[in-house]
């Protein structure tokens, strides 16, 4: 996943700017209908035109990429679990803040690796995502996969260090398909690319998020399970990479099996997951 745009900064406090979105996150939580609630998190002081302009993913054009297959074609939605969570299986890691760097790709993309790395070999590693931004050059990802440290800056790519961890590929889930994302989180953890730019996605704090966003993917994250609220309500449970002050702990759970087919925010736009 590739964002091509600056890094989320914050600005200088504005009055205005905190009191509006203050007002905002009240307001928001004193709706008992919702069933997610809204905090005052590191981004309350932007406004909703500043937190769009500082962020953004670039999908690759559907042209450029070809088709790959779907290994979990066959399985059966009913014969899946009723309830993934990879976190309770040890197959995620801590969650990471990106800091002032637009690379919300990378971090999807390691959440995804790390899972598939845990599942196939046993151990949980907390792979560079410092290297893959390094290592990115005319838009790939080159892969130099190794333990180095987080520094929110592009380097200089280290092509020879040892690998900690590879993979053979990736598989694409196919588009706009709930389903289909549902048998791929199911047996491991899944890049997508979510519509972020909404004030409720901004400022959300817990719960299951429900209702309109939308579509124009412009922040990467990782599908790590799913489960069901005791009202009956479906969810994604997706791990992001804002540090642990914003939404559940650095977590977010979002509407599963909505009416429209991209999913919520276009979370089934562009599902990946890594092979061995």
């Amino acid at each position: 996943m590739k964002s091509l745009t600056t890094p989320l900064q914050a600005t200088p406090m504005v009055a205005h700017y905190p009191r509006d979105n203050v007002a905002f996150v009240e307001s928001f939580n004193a709706n008992k209908n919702n069933k997610f609630w809204l905090g005052v998190n590191q981004f309350a002081d932007l406004t909703t035109e500043e937190f769009k302009a500082n962020k953004g993913f670039k999908p690759t054009s559907a042209e450029k990429v070809p088709t790959t297959g779907f290994k979990y074609e066959n399985l059966s939605v009913s014969a899946l679990p009723t309830a993934v969570d990879w976190r309770t299986k040890g197959a995620v890691t801590p969650i990471k803040n990106q800091g002032q760097c637009g690379c919300c790709w990378a971090f999807s993309a390691v959440a995804a690796m790390e899972g598939i790395v845990k599942l196939s070999t046993g151990n949980l590693i907390s792979l560079s995502k410092q290297e893959l931004v390094d290592c990115d050059t005319h838009s790939m990802d080159e892969g130099c996969e190794v333990q180095l440290p987080y520094k929110a800056v592009d380097g200089k790519c280290k092509g020879g260090s040892k690998s900690a961890a590879t993979i053979k590929g990736h598989e694409d889930v196919p588009v706009n398909n709930e389903a289909a994302l549902m048998k791929a989180v199911a047996n491991q953890p899944v890049s997508v690319a979510v519509d972020a730019s909404d004030r409720t996605f901004m400022l959300y704090s817990g719960g299951v998020m429900t209702g309109s966003c939308g579509t124009e993917l412009d922040h990467g994250i990782a599908a790590i399970g799913y489960g069901m609220e005791s009202d009956g309500t479906k969810y994604w449970i997706l791990k992001n990479s804002w540090g642990t002050t914003w939404g559940e702990k650095g977590f977010l759970r979002m509407e599963k099996d909505i009416t429209d087919k991209r999913g919520m925010c276009g979370l089934a736009m562009k599902p990946s997951y890594p092979t061995e």
